[in-house]
């Protein structure tokens, strides 16, 4: 995804003439017509979004984080506005989730996806989550209001933190729960060998915190900080016995891994809703109707479903959401 062009050595261009400035320019203004024709133009004033809501005049700007269901999100959320006659700016796979945040609070996005317990634990800095997706989305709701951030209903989906051994491996260890894992960093430390993602490495809501919950200390040495991307394989190949992975994640189920029940349940609810901020929901109160059957019908086997088209059978994230909407008359 382009988030632009960020600038550029301008000082070899001096004293060269008028032709290749003006050969520049044209190609500048060729380059910025071919991302904005992204073939969603055609979707403008189609399906079921087109023919109730109307946000002709308006520009709004998108954005999501970098990850696959992020991505899909994203691309979802650029799609139904544009049907709805929006003029869209696409901000989407910006990188890290302080990063989209900070773009949503001073204004460079108008709305995203983000979760639940992400909201509580990292932007409100609560220490931990609170059990049920219901009281968790009205806690964030009403304490995020006074950031300027506006929170819709949240979707079914729950895209919580998990952790997750190979078939193989959970069984050759007898794991089935986090529990057991502390067992085994307290009966056998050299086998409890994780792969853990960049964020989950450090949020209090991550392993720091899961360690807390747990009662276990894991040695540093039995700890690989990965791409998130690739913990499933690292897994999956045994290269660490555990690792932190989301569970909506396609490749849970196409890789024959076990998700280790969370039985102090520790992590909170991780379900998506789009975060809004609240003076552009003020003037477009819309936003809100738009994407209320959107969010309802995004339930855990849909997102996996999606994430999986992405993950494991190789299609474009912006292709993946078309066809969704499409296919379920959101958009012609």
């Amino acid at each position: 995804m382009s988030l632009g062009i960020r600038g550029g050595n301008m000082s070899n261009t001096k004293k060269r003439g008028r032709w290749p400035v003006l050969a520049g320019a044209l190609a500048l203004v060729m380059f910025v017509a071919s991302c904005g024709s992204d073939g969603n133009d055609d979707v403008a004033g189609s399906g079921s979004i087109g023919e109730k809501f109307d946000l002709g005049g308006a520009t709004l700007t998108v954005g999501s984080k970098e990850f696959t269901e992020q991505l899909i999100l994203g691309n979802l959320t650029k799609l139904a506005l544009t049907a709805a006659g929006a003029k869209v700016e696409d901000q989407i796979g910006l990188q890290g989730s302080t990063t989209v945040r900070g773009a949503l609070t001073s204004g460079e996005i108008d709305l995203y996806w983000e979760y639940l317990g992400t909201g509580w634990v990292t932007y409100l800095q609560k220490e931990k989550g609170i059990p049920g997706a219901k009281a968790q989305f009205e806690a964030v709701r009403d304490a995020d209001a006074a950031n300027g951030v506006a929170w819709l209903d949240p979707a079914p989906f729950n895209n919580t933190y998990a952790i997750a051994a190979s078939n193989e491996t959970a069984e050759r260890l007898g794991v089935a729960s986090i529990s057991d894992v502390a067992a085994l960093v307290a009966s056998n430390p050299g086998e409890a060998t994780f792969c853990v993602g960049g964020e989950f490495s450090t949020r209090p809501d991550g392993l720091p915190g899961l360690e807390k919950a747990y009662g276990f200390k894991l040695a540093p040495g039995n700890v690989s900080n990965v791409q998130d991307a690739l913990v499933f394989n690292q897994v999956d190949k045994g290269d660490c016995a555990f690792g932190s992975i989301t569970s909506t994640d396609g490749r849970v189920s196409s890789l024959g891994l076990t998700v280790l029940t969370d039985d102090k349940q520790f992590f909170p609810p991780f379900n998506g809703s789009v975060n809004v901020r609240a003076e552009v929901l003020a003037k477009h109160p819309e936003i809100k109707e738009i994407f209320a059957p959107i969010a309802t019908a995004l339930d855990d086997a849909t997102m996996v479903e999606l994430n999986a088209k992405v993950d494991v059978d190789g299609e474009d994230p912006a292709d993946v959401a078309k066809s969704w909407l499409t296919e379920n008359g959101y958009i012609g």
